[in-house]
């Protein structure tokens, strides 16, 4: 049994990215090998994959060893065992480095939405109960409220996401060292609540476009 309070934790907006590298191919495997030529990424890095494969597309991964310098690369957390939901062959596309960030202070909540699971209802003709069958979820939402600060580095770099409407990765750096990715549409309010005897804040929603990808410590 474990537990945890998220007191301590910061998080991370991605403000650069190096330039794209094509993906030739990757592999189906537990720790999915990426072909990449002439990639200079290291491990550590982290990277934003879009693929062939609609699981794999628009997610952000750690780069582990084996890497072949200018040749391929591994992603821990990307299994691609199975070949029905990663059809060999099929998983080319691009991946880029986050080059730098810039952390997001004076936070003053984070809550999530979305992610709900939808169901099918039906039934026979000869039923008198109906059946239900899981079918999709719903789109997850993450919404950050911050202290309203214009002179701080990232309101330019989140302005300008909202702006071209582009995806970017945010990082969640718990207390326990575990980190959570999300790679996300960003948009921010232009003007800060304002109430009396309370602070004046801003809101940043993150439309989530691919799955997180969570590390433990």
């Amino acid at each position: 049994m474990a537990f945890r309070l998220p007191n301590g934790s910061t998080f991370d907006f991605a403000a650069t990215y190096s330039a794209p590298v094509t993906v030739t191919a990757i592999s189906n495997a537990a720790t999915a090998l990426v072909s990449a030529a002439g990639h200079t990424f290291v491990a550590g890095d982290i990277v934003v994959l879009q693929s062939g494969w609609v699981k794999a597309t628009s997610r952000a991964f750690r780069v582990v060893a084996p890497i072949t310098a200018s040749v391929s690369f591994s992603l821990e957390g990307l299994n691609t065992t199975s070949t029905t939901k990663f059809p060999a062959g099929s998983g080319a596309g691009t991946a880029k480095k986050v080059a730098t960030w810039v952390n997001i202070p004076q936070i003053t909540g984070i809550t999530s939405s979305g992610g709900e699971q939808q169901f099918y209802t039906f039934g026979f003709l000869e039923e008198e109960d109906d059946r239900q069958v899981p079918t999709t979820k719903s789109p997850s939402l993450l919404t950050l409220t911050v202290a309203d600060d214009p002179a701080a580095a990232y309101v330019s770099v989140v302005e300008g996401a909202d702006e071209l409407n582009e995806e970017r990765v945010q990082r969640l750096n718990l207390i326990n060292g575990a980190v959570i990715y999300y790679n996300s549409i960003a948009s921010i309010t232009s003007t800060p609540t304002m109430t009396r005897n309370q602070l004046m804040e801003r809101t940043i929603t993150l439309a989530q476009q691919g799955a997180i990808t969570r590390y433990a410590s």
